[in-house]
């Protein structure tokens, strides 16, 4: 069982039914990250130079052959980041450059395939809410991803110039104590072990083909 197929208990995580109140019991003081405003940014990068670094294996062949290149982790690193509150409201102009981490698939010269690390850096310029000065600061972090479907050897670089579609989002986060409404501490139901019946698929074969006979004319 998990939360997902238990819901025998009012005291896991699920839809509620009835009145809501039923069964608080307490307030509690919760650590987490809140998030002031999130705004996503897509775009498509044309002539993109991705310089390749940690080749595995080590000295690759060149010329080198694309194959493919997309990013490893969700987060992007935040770097260079400029606030400007605007004169009226809690606005601010945020800049910051975004840099996202690829892995990028190729095959060499001699047909043996490899992969590098490199990455894309986007430079954003917007407009967001920010809250007003207080003694815990705030921070801007981003969710990125990144795909390259295309992308030709560079000589110069000794990398790759791609196209890439890339997904940004931009949050100005702080780590604050909420207080928030409590039902009480979970109950965790136990976990139902995976097990797999081989032959399950294949029993439920027909013996012969499904369709409709062939029709002597």
């Amino acid at each position: 069982m998990s939360f997902f197929s238990n819901f025998s208990s009012d005291h896991c995580p699920g839809t509620i039914s009835g009145n809501p109140l039923n069964g608080l019991c307490e307030k509690v003081c919760i650590q987490a990250e809140k998030i002031f405003d999130a705004g996503i940014i897509q775009t498509r990068l044309e002539n993109y130079t991705a310089v390749l670094t940690d080749p595995v294996p080590a000295n690759p062949t060149y010329p080198l052959t694309f194959v493919s290149a997309r990013s490893t982790s969700s987060t992007g690193t935040v770097s260079n980041v400029n606030v400007e509150r605007q004169a009226e409201g809690c606005c601010a102009r945020v800049q910051a450059t975004v840099t996202i981490p690829l892995e990028v698939a190729y095959v060499d010269a001699n047909g043996v395939e490899g992969v590098a690390t490199s990455s894309i850096s986007l430079t954003e310029d917007v407009l967001m809410y920010v809250p007003p000065a207080s003694v815990m600061p705030f921070t801007v972090t981003s969710v990125a991803s990144c795909v390259a479907p295309e992308g030709t050897f560079d000589p110069t670089s000794g990398g790759f110039i791609i196209s890439a579609c890339v997904t940004c989002i931009l949050k100005i986060a702080m780590q604050v104590e909420l207080l928030v409404p409590s039902y009480g501490y979970c109950a965790i139901p136990p976990a139902q072990e995976y097990s797999q019946e081989v032959c399950t698929g294949f029993f439920e074969l027909p013996l012969y083909p499904q369709g409709r006979a062939c029709s002597k004319k």
